[in-house]
């Protein structure tokens, strides 16, 4: 069971505080009235599940507790026992940390929505936005179910091409670190002979030199080098986590050869299935905006639906508006246009999803099949730049002698 911290005040006057293991706040609360004091303040202790080792909740697990989720309340179970069951059912105890946190929150009287939004790491913003949308339109099941739907698909994709991507990855860590081994460690062997043709010859091709410049640099200042990357990592990833920070991460996401139109893609499909998933269950077209734009995945796109929802409020048609960012294809965007004038935006919106989709998996197995063959003509070329500009010296030496 959970643990509170409170402040109450006895019939005296006096504060006191101290810690009350509770099922839920209210019977805490119910708890320190019977021991007649006055609660002040009641708040859950966090509890931190496993430690530094703390296994991240998989997408494959909160797809399957919302699948879980969505049988059991279109079986008749009430939401507060159904959450209590998933929760004393799932073997991930992080997982089960959460949902019972959640379940604690739902007895008293959080929504749903609210109570999965103070668990970002676990429920993402496209989850509590479908959620939320499924709660007020009393389709709660079927926005679980779809959501879960959404994650797997959304998961196979990401696995396909983290799988597609392992091995340009592994020849890049390789080559970096057999180039880093030979600047750092092989070259500076070779440098009292390079000084001595040096002084014999008068002179080494600017090739040696540079090699003997950049193995001198990593050697005196490699671990300064390692030290600024990490920093300027960490400080990154901080900049990225604030509001401003991630609308510029994500704008220049989109400016990426080659991944830029990828992710842009994948924001387009995401939001073009939220929005027809939701139009089909009877969300206002307004309320359905603003949830996709929540639920797209990247806050440039976000921020240029929100804007034209502003200017279908005022009455014009979503093409026009949404054309006007520029950030959504032609041919999309003429599909729009006809399906409003058609009345079936709901089933052409999911239709492009489905096909952005499917041309962004090509576009995907194209691309590693150059990557590929052009990582290892990098790697080559660097290589190969490393053993000119050893050999060359002294392959001028002997023409010369």
């Amino acid at each position: 069971m959970p643990e509170f911290s409170y402040v109450a005040r006895t019939a005296s006057g006096e504060d006191v505080t101290g810690l009350l293991v509770a099922g839920s706040r209210r019977e805490a609360i119910c708890a320190l009235m019977d021991r007649s004091l006055y609660p002040l303040k009641v708040e859950p202790v966090s509890q931190k599940v496993g430690g530094w080792f703390r296994r991240r909740v998989t997408v494959a697990q909160l797809a399957s507790t919302l699948t879980q989720l969505a049988d059991l309340l279109q079986n008749g179970v009430p939401l507060l026992q159904a959450l209590t069951v998933l929760a004393e059912q799932s073997v991930h105890p992080e997982l089960r940390h959460v949902l019972t946190q959640v379940r604690d929150q739902v007895a008293e009287g959080v929504a749903i929505d609210q109570a999965l939004a103070a668990h970002p790491k676990v429920f993402n913003e496209l989850v509590v936005s479908m959620v939320r949308a499924g709660a007020e339109g009393a389709f709660l099941e079927d926005a679980l179910r779809r959501t879960a739907n959404f994650l797997e698909m959304q998961e196979d994709l990401r696995s396909r091409v983290k799988g597609a991507m392992f091995y340009p990855a592994f020849l890049a860590a390789v080559g970096t670190i057999i180039t880093t081994a030979l600047i750092v460690f092989f070259v500076p062997r070779f440098a009292e002979l390079f000084e001595k043709l040096e002084r014999e010859g008068g002179g080494l091709p600017w090739a040696t030199v540079m090699l003997l410049g950049l193995s001198n640099f990593l050697g005196r200042f490699g671990s300064l080098v390692m030290v600024v990357l990490v920093m300027g990592t960490v400080a990154i990833k901080q900049a990225v986590a604030s509001q401003q920070g991630r609308l510029i991460w994500d704008r220049w996401k989109l400016r990426i050869p080659l991944f830029g139109p990828i992710f842009l893609n994948y924001a387009v499909a995401r939001f073009c299935r939220v929005l027809g998933t939701l139009l089909r269950n009877g969300v206002p077209l307004l309320k359905a905006l603003d949830i996709s734009a929540q639920s797209a995945g990247n806050r440039v796109l976000a921020q240029a639906i929100r804007d034209s929802a502003e200017n279908v409020s005022s009455g014009e048609t979503l093409s026009r508006p949404l054309a006007q960012c520029g950030l959504i294809p032609k041919p999309i965007m003429a599909m729009i246009s006809v399906a409003e004038q058609a009345n079936n935006l709901d089933e052409v919106l999911v239709q492009i999803a489905e096909g952005i989709e499917r041309k962004m998996s090509r576009q995907i197995d194209i691309m590693v099949r150059m990557l590929e063959p052009m990582m290892l003509l990098v790697m080559g070329a660097i290589i190969m730049f490393v053993l000119v500009a050893l050999l060359l010296p002294v392959v001028e030496m002997s023409t010369s002698l």
